[in-house]
C-alpha cells in the first residue's frame, strides 16, 4: 500500500459519490445516497462494508461501542456520509475518532446535500498514511 494508491482509491470514491448525486440530485435521506453510493461502488469492482461497528480501544481493552462507521472501501478509506445543510466541526471530529480509533489511513465526509457535491468532500489523512512511501 502506497499513499498514490489510497489517493487513487479515493479519486475511484469521489468519482462514484459524484456519479450518485448526479443521477439523484440533492435533498434525499442519507440513507438513500448510502444505498445508492455502495451500489456504485461494488459496480466499480470494489470491497465495501458498511455500517460497521467501531470498538473502542480503552486501557488496552477492546470495548464495545454504538460507534458506527458509513462506509469502508478496501478496508483501507473510511466513507462517512451527511445530508446536511453545512459541514459543522462535530461531524468533522466523527470522521476524526472513527480514523483513530481504526487506524486507517485515510477518510472522506461527503455532504451530499449540496448543488455542486465535489465542493462538499472533505479528506483527511492520518500518521498512518504520512508513514507509507509515496510511490
Amino acid at each position: 500500500m502506497t499513499q498514490k494508491s489510497i489517493n487513487d482509491l479515493s479519486y475511484k470514491i469521489i468519482g462514484c459519490a459524484i456519479e450518485v448525486h448526479k443521477e439523484l440530485g440533492p435533498g434525499l435521506l442519507e440513507t438513500v445516497y448510502e444505498t445508492c453510493l455502495i451500489d456504485e461502488l461494488i459496480t466499480t469492482g470494489l470491497s465495501v462494508k458498511s455500517q460497521m461497528l467501531v470498538p473502542i480501544k480503552y486501557k488496552k481493552k477492546i470495548l464495545n461501542s454504538n460507534l458506527i462507521l458509513d462506509i469502508l472501501v478496501e478496508d483501507t478509506i473510511i466513507v462517512e456520509l451527511k445530508t446536511v445543510e453545512a459541514i459543522l466541526p462535530v461531524h468533522k471530529a466523527q470522521l476524526h475518532t472513527y480514523l483513530k480509533l481504526t487506524n486507517k489511513p485515510k477518510g472522506l465526509l461527503i455532504n451530499f446535500y449540496s448543488e455542486v457535491i465535489k465542493d462538499q468532500i472533505v479528506s483527511y489523512v492520518t500518521p498512518a498514511f504520512s508513514d507509507l512511501p509515496k510511490q
